[in-house]
């Protein structure tokens, strides 16, 4: 009877015991997966022209999504875009020559330069083709990566981003008049500020006037005089898939969506309506959902 007694009464004792070492190995498994998703993020830098090129790489494989920023942006101004897009493709975001964490000599930043950037990238990941996404200025860059490697382009995605000049001669010189004057600082944040529109969180907004506060005078007007540049605005097609999403702005003409379609055939045209220039910042979402929409739809990336 004694034994009988002690034999059951280590029965619970045995179930807590496997208990433990169940939930131990279940927190082993998490922690495993949790430090490999970490492994497969890397910041790196990749060289061109002597100078080094910052970038983030989320994932493997030989074809990505390659985030391009606009003027006096970074990486940064991805990050909350970057956990869905990465559940569905590789992702590498570039802080462009200049930007960011990137080397910022004293050269001509022009959209080539960009460009050229993008590639030393791609070449440094081990990515052989892309998915550009260009918001503002880096709508330029991805065509004029386009136009340098259209063998290593498989789509476009335009980011409230042009295909033509932003306005004529007179209004560029009235803008790099004040952007290369001792009050470029407070010129420049004015025009930022009004691009955010209203529904932008503040805590954004900081973000967007810090990232143009760290970026040097001499980038600044340089990136500017590169998007003025007329050699960069021709007619040529763009015969890769396109998503164009907008925002509903009077800095856009009237015969927007009709002059991108004569520009890229297989277009995507979005207008969204209540966002400022920064539109994948405020709505980060709906953003990666209708990404993914377009690369599904065009079976790209799979």
């Amino acid at each position: 009877m004694k034994l009988t007694t002690t034999r059951f009464a280590t029965i619970p004792r045995m179930k807590y015991i496997r208990l433990f070492l169940s939930v131990l190995c279940g927190l082993l498994i998490v922690t495993t997966a949790a430090a490999q998703k970490q492994s497969q993020t890397e910041s790196r830098f990749a060289k061109l022209d002597g100078a080094r090129i910052h970038y983030q790489s989320y994932g493997k494989g030989r074809e990505a999504l390659v985030l391009v920023h606009g003027w006096t942006c970074s990486v940064d101004y991805w990050r909350d875009l970057i956990p869905d897009l990465s559940k569905r493709s590789r992702v590498i975001a570039i802080d462009l020559p200049g930007h960011g964490q990137s080397d910022k000599p004293q050269i001509a930043y022009s959209m080539d330069l960009f460009a050229r950037a993008v590639d030393a990238v791609m070449r440094d990941a081990g990515v052989k083709r892309a998915v550009l996404v260009g918001h503002s200025m880096g709508t330029p860059v991805a065509r004029q990566f386009y136009r340098k490697y259209p063998q290593k382009t498989l789509a476009i995605v335009i980011v409230d981003g042009a295909l033509r000049p932003f306005g004529d001669k007179k209004i560029m010189d009235g803008v790099m008049a004040g952007l290369r004057g001792p009050n470029y600082k407070d010129a420049g944040a004015q025009m930022l500020a009004g691009m955010a529109g209203p529904n932008l969180a503040p805590e954004a907004k900081e973000r967007i006037q810090a990232s143009y506060l760290n970026t040097p005078q001499y980038v600044i007007v340089s990136a500017m005089e590169g998007m003025a540049d007329e050699s960069i605005w021709g007619q040529d097609k763009i015969n890769v898939p396109v998503l164009a999403i907008m925002t509903k702005s009077p800095f856009w003409p009237a015969d927007t969506e009709q002059f991108y379609r004569s520009i890229a055939p297989r277009l995507d045209f979005q207008r969204w309506d209540g966002v400022g220039h920064f539109l994948m910042m405020e709505k980060p979402k709906e953003f990666d959902e209708a990404v993914v929409a377009f690369l599904n739809k065009n079976a790209l990336m799979k």
